[in-house]
């Protein structure tokens, strides 16, 4: 088929999703037969359940003086121009959108238009925009299951520094960018479909305070953690439990954190072959282990997603969770959790053993900090890309990503010299959009971080059926975690022969 005619086949099913016109199922197969990964979609939520916390103490910053006097130079021969872009609610967008853009806009006369959007509906923007190549927006917000479709849609940011050296920023940098955010987010082949921008990744967060009470130490093994839990739901239950999972039946959260135990029993999706290995001895220990765990989780955890799992631990019904870090500063805001001061944060238990990337297929890269993340880009249909370039250089050069975290409420920076950005250290304390849990997710990043495989029909095993069978297993219907598991490779075989 050809990419035209792909590419009108994704927008019209993409938009007849969005318009209810189609179900989520047959969406999710027709997507991953046209080349879409799109793990995290049509689940009626979002990926982003908490209010972002903002700071408190923050109001007085101001971009960099250098920056501000670069785009007034720069910018002034696109004043009146304006840009569009369509994105998901993430916190960087919400930063950028809602206190930040005003300072490019002031300094460049460029206009920014940004639709914050549910994700599907940002998909839909996108597909209709490539496949009609009109160039309605000029910036593509790149979810990282969708690099390998539009990596031909987007220009490759470091080909745009070496040709446009007039605009190419001073100390933008590119080689600041976390180098694994850049191979798990934004790389597909040898092409970086825009810079990272986003990177959401599961981190360890537990109630101190309990821990304390209890005479526990952090959980640093798998072991610890059921341990500790079990021992908290006993003592404390069934007022409090040790432990709250994302559990939702048919759900990507669920998947999520299944895939972050496989990975951590020394399990993978996908051996070398590119078969379906969960079902092998150690997919059948993680999915025992997760038994147990759920076991003495609050009831009701089959109901939740990741929204559930941190209002558990947010109205101190649970005790910790493995989950997404940039949830943390959610808890330390007092305003809106029981929590505040009182949860920490550490890296991921331990794997017990943990297979190579080479011995998996897909690209998959085991790791117990699973991660998600995007990409920000500028169209090749863009009607004015050298000012869409501008934009993009601001919105994620070290100032403005040092802003973004403190503004937007502790949102994990993709940048290395963020973290150590005088004004994101300054806010590492207790309380509303607090950055104390960053350097945990830096070191997640560069040392534990997981990433699912790369493939078309990842998006119907991601969000349907690995996590249909899961809830099924849970729910009782198989009788035992090797039949579950068993039955799951039957379906993914069917569907990777279509």
């Amino acid at each position: 088929m050809k990419d035209s005619i792909r590419k009108m086949h994704l927008a019209s099913i993409t938009d007849k999703f969005v318009k209810g016109q189609m179900s989520r199922r047959n969406f999710l197969m027709a997507a991953g037969k046209l080349g879409l990964g799109a793990s995290a979609l049509g689940m009626g939520m979002g990926r982003r359940p908490f209010t972002i916390s903002q700071a408190n103490a923050q109001e007085g910053l101001q971009p960099s003086a250098d920056v501000i006097a670069w785009l007034k130079d720069v910018g002034k021969p696109f004043a009146g121009t304006t840009l569009k872009l369509a994105t998901e609610s993430t916190p960087p967008s919400n930063a950028i959108n809602s206190q930040l853009k005003k300072y490019f806009e002031e300094a460049t006369g460029i206009k920014v238009e940004i639709e914050v959007l549910p994700l599907e509906q940002v998909l839909q923007k996108l597909t209709l925009d490539v496949a009609s190549s009109l160039g309605t927006y000029d910036l593509y917000y790149i979810d990282q299951s969708w690099a390998a479709s539009f990596s031909q849609d987007v220009f490759d940011p470091r080909e745009q520094i070496e040709a446009k050296a007039d605009l190419a920023m001073p100390n933008y940098n590119i080689d600041d960018f976390l180098p694994a955010l850049v191979d798990g987010i934004c790389k597909y082949e040898n092409r970086w479909v825009g810079v990272p921008y986003d990177i959401p990744i599961f981190i360890m967060i537990y109630r101190k305070d309990i821990y304390e009470k209890l005479g526990f130490k952090a959980p640093a093994t798998f072991e610890e953690l059921y341990n500790n839990s079990a021992a908290i739901t006993k003592e404390m239950g069934p007022t409090t439990y040790g432990y709250a999972g994302q559990m939702k039946s048919g759900h990507y959260a669920l998947e999520c954190e299944w895939t972050s135990m496989l990975w951590g029993h020394g399990g993978s999706i996908f051996n070398a072959d590119k078969k379906f290995v969960g079902n092998d001895e150690q997919g059948i220990a993680a999915l025992d282990y997760y038994t147990k765990l759920r076991a003495i989780m609050p009831p009701g955890v089959d109901g939740w997603t990741w929204d559930g799992q941190g209002q558990a631990v947010a109205q101190g019904v649970a005790a910790s969770m493995l989950s997404w870090g940039e949830f943390f500063p959610f808890f330390d805001d007092p305003t809106q959790t029981k929590v505040s001061g009182l949860c920490e944060v550490v890296i991921p238990p331990q794997p017990i053993a943990l297979r190579k990337p080479a011995d998996c297929g897909y690209g998959e890269i085991p790791g117990v900090g699973h991660q998600g993340g995007s990409s920000l880009a500028v169209s090749k249909y863009s009607k004015s890309p050298d000012a869409a370039w501008l934009f993009m250089q601001w919105a994620t050069c070290a100032d403005t990503q040092a802003l973004i975290t403190t503004l937007g409420g502790g949102t994990g920076p993709t940048r290395a010299s963020v973290y150590d950005d005088p004004r994101v250290l300054a806010n590492a304390r207790v309380g509303a959009g607090t950055t104390r849990h960053l350097p945990v997710v830096r070191e997640t990043i560069a040392k534990y971080m997981g990433s699912e495989p790369d493939l078309p029909e990842w998006a119907q095993l991601s969000s349907d059926t690995i996590p249909v069978s899961l809830g099924k297993y849970f729910a009782g219907s198989y009788s035992s975690s090797k039949q579950a598991l068993d039955d799951i490779a039957a379906q993914v075989d069917a569907v990777m022969k279509g």
